[in-house]
């Protein structure tokens, strides 16, 4: 991919840095439809059916190519470059003592005006997550200085979501609303698909702007306390596959690298650590900070998954070799496949990078619920990873931690996951004895787990 972004790469390592020399990368052109090995088995193909779409394709890219790396209608030199000059920061909506108070600060964007019915990414999403949360009992009066909820009114502005973005791209899809507007819908990308009404670009700055909130508090709150509260941005559309140049599967803009960017620039916390536990691989922020040295971009995700990257050699390019690291997992991994994972690969390779805030593509379709691919994470499993990584955000970045909703399109099993990780952050105890099914889980492939770890361990020197 870095020809089509036109950088010439160069092959030195990061300092402190060592790599398993020979690590070469590769890249797969992503097909629509799940390709995945389950339980170590035999691979098989698992598609999921979609609603009939408009005859409408407003497609961002070279119509000749397959690839989604291809030449696009928008011109990649207006790539915003990372500047030394700080941006102008954002008013804080709730007041500091307040902030330092509580223990979660979130953010909720439904998108109310970007949805097709019966599409997998729906309005619904956001939506159920907040009924979960009240009927959890998070909007209790009780409660009302635990959990605050930010009433966000502002977008993110063109400048900010093209620190990430194409200049071009963002601006291009501002242009096709109209066009949105008169056929009612869009197809935007093969990849997915990924969708457009007439409100999607609002939806998305506003997803971002969203985001950014809650970043901007967190680390307002990290100023004050040695214990701030952990963010939320409950937004949609999702992100991570959103590449610099156009948008692909069900993502619009990349709101944790817009995020990312963001922390840079205004709050000038230069080493973002991000963890991506999607049961997809986040192609999107991976290849936008793969030759960043200050950006380290941890991915779990099924092996052989959509888009079909994320391979254990992808590593980074440039000054960004060594801080990118992808592991997929085999289908079936779940719970037990996690804690090793987060013990043996995630936390040393945190502490070896020594961030300044941690930000986490929190996907929740690796619930063994969920349709869209095979692993076999429970809530349990996500209270878990909510309460390891916030206790790893303490020990190394001054508690500075902010979470960004991705997938899940399970809606019972994406709000418990939610509502669990929202206790994990308060420090309650979980319920997950009364939401998991432990009797439909399958033994994890262990073996083929361990090989996995050892190999990425192995090639990151951990």
């Amino acid at each position: 991919m870095a020809a089509a972004r036109g950088v010439v790469m160069k092959a030195s390592a990061s300092p402190g840095l060592t790599l398993r020399p020979g690590i070469l990368r590769q890249r797969l052109v992503p097909s629509f439809g799940i390709q995945e090995k389950v339980f170590g088995s035999a691979t098989s193909e698992r598609s999921y059916s979609m609603p009939s779409l408009s005859s409408v394709s407003a497609k961002w890219g070279d119509s000749s190519s397959s690839s989604y790396n291809s030449g696009s209608i928008f011109d990649s030199s207006s790539l915003s470059p990372l500047s030394g000059q700080a941006r102008s920061k954002r008013e804080l909506l709730i007041p500091l003592p307040t902030l330092v108070d509580s223990k979660v600060i979130f953010s909720a964007a439904p998108a109310f005006g970007h949805n097709k019915e019966g599409h997998p990414e729906c309005k619904a999403r956001v939506s159920s997550i907040m009924k979960a949360l009240d009927q959890a009992g998070f909007a209790d009066e009780s409660r009302a200085k635990e959990f605050l909820q930010l009433d966000v009114k502002n977008m993110a502005t063109i400048e900010e979501v093209a620190a990430v973005h194409n200049m071009s791209y963002v601006k291009g899809l501002k242009q096709i609303m109209e066009k949105a507007k008169e056929e009612k819908f869009l197809v935007l990308d093969s990849t997915g698909p990924t969708y457009a009404t007439e409100n999607t670009y609002r939806e998305a700055m506003f997803g971002a702007g969203a985001s950014l909130a809650v970043l901007d508090h967190v680390v307002a709150a990290s100023r004050e306390t040695s214990t701030p509260p952990v963010g939320f941005a409950l937004v949609r559309p999702p992100g991570h596959h959103a590449v610099a140049t156009r948008p692909m599967g069900f993502c619009v803009f990349g709101n944790v690298a817009v995020a990312a960017r963001h922390a840079q620039r205004v709050h000038g916390l230069q080493r973002i650590f991000i963890i991506d536990f999607d049961v997809h691989h986040g192609n999107g922020t991976n290849d936008i900070f793969y030759e960043d040295p200050n950006v380290y971009y941890l991915s779990t995700h099924q092996v052989g998954s959509f888009p079909g990257t994320g391979k254990v050699d992808e590593v980074g390019e440039g000054k960004g070799e060594g801080t990118t690291l992808n592991l997929p997992l085999p289908g079936g991994s779940g719970d037990e496949a996690m804690s090793a994972v987060f013990d043996e690969v995630i936390v040393p390779a945190a502490q070896r990078f020594r961030p300044d805030i941690i930000l986490v593509s929190a996907g929740y379709d690796a619930h063994y619920l969920d349709e869209l691919a095979g692993l076999q994470f429970t809530c349990g499993t996500y209270y878990r990873l909510a309460s390891q990584i916030k206790q790893l955000a303490g020990d190394l970045c001054a508690g500075r931690c902010c979470f960004f909703l991705e997938g899940g399109y399970d809606l019972k099993a994406l709000s418990n996951s939610v509502v669990e990780t929202f206790r994990a952050f308060a420090g309650d105890k979980s319920m997950t004895n009364r939401l998991d099914n432990p009797a439909v889980l399958y033994d994890e492939p262990s073996i083929l787990v361990r090989q996995a770890i050892d190999e990425i361990r192995s090639i990151h020197s951990l």
